[in-house]
């Protein structure tokens, strides 16, 4: 499996028509991957004990989507098999007044890992050029100064994010970022699961057609900022969405890999810590 096909490749042209949302690659059946997804969810809980032990690195996962795209679900799966003391998940809702009150990065910025620790962000200070964007009142309300010039606005942010995120690299937050690709049709089928399905009613809302509405809008400015955001430092992975166990599998073998890409080691032990290691074992035997 290759997850490298589905960065949109830094400093070129982006087409989110490149993406085909129902790729499923070389994995013609759901038990292939699923396999694959199983061997990778072990791999990772071993790699998120040395990140933790060695506490030098943290890592930052960033997930995008339109509503249904499967974040949650790419969570509860992926994330299945790790220590929960060494992650932590976040989900953006619409701003409070006070998180208005201050910049836009402020409140992403309080729930950062720390080293050795595992960050989800479920949506992200990206929503400031993605739902803002189509939005322009939740543009309004953040009462920005009258010098701030909307026309200038869009570029300046992407230009912001791209400077945090080489911030963040360079003290030890590595950040991987992932668009969930859903079409509008697969969208559509799993809202209709929603409101056919009473386990699943609670997860609908009025609010989600009225996104869906504005659908075209949204793939324009989720093309701009994946075309303006995807660097060397910190790639976009456009992941196909259609198909839930394949997200699960790209998602779960590129974070893999970025771990494998660290030189994660646990923590030597120095002569002085071995000698009270020794004296500690002497008084447990009872030596």
């Amino acid at each position: 499996m290759n997850e490298a096909q589905y960065i949109a490749p830094p400093g070129r042209q982006f087409r989110l028509r490149d993406f085909n949302p129902a790729d499923t690659g070389s994995y013609k059946r759901k038990d292939e991957a699923t396999a694959k997804l199983e061997r990778d969810i072990s791999e990772l809980a071993t790699l998120q004990d040395v990140l933790y032990a060695q506490s030098s690195y943290s890592l930052l996962i960033i997930l995008q989507a339109m509503d249904a795209a499967g974040k949650d679900s790419v969570i509860k799966h992926v994330m299945s098999g790790i220590n929960p003391q060494g992650c932590q998940v976040v989900s953006f809702k619409q701003p409070s007044a006070e998180e208005l009150s201050h910049d836009y990065l402020w409140r992403c910025v309080r729930e950062l890992p720390a080293r050795g620790m595992i960050g989800i962000f479920n949506r992200s200070y990206y929503e400031e050029v993605l739902a803002v964007r189509v939005h322009p009142e939740f543009l309004k309300a953040q009462r920005l100064p009258e010098t701030v010039k909307p026309a200038k606005l869009w570029k300046r942010r992407f230009d912001e994010i791209n400077n945090f995120e080489h911030y963040l690299t360079h003290n030890g937050t590595i950040v991987v970022k992932f668009f969930l690709n859903v079409s509008q049709k697969e969208q559509s089928q799993r809202f209709l699961e929603r409101i056919e399905t009473p386990d699943k009613n609670w997860k609908f809302s009025a609010a989600d057609l009225r996104e869906r509405a504005r659908w075209g809008s949204y793939m324009e400015a989720y093309e701009d900022a994946i075309r303006h955001t995807s660097t060397s430092w910190a790639p976009w992975h456009v992941v196909p969405a259609d198909h839930k166990w394949f997200t699960r599998m790209v998602v779960a073998g590129t974070i893999v890999k970025t771990l494998r890409s660290l030189p994660l080691a646990y923590p030597r032990v120095s002569k002085e810590q071995q000698a009270e290691l020794s004296k500690a074992k002497k008084v447990l035997l009872g030596g």
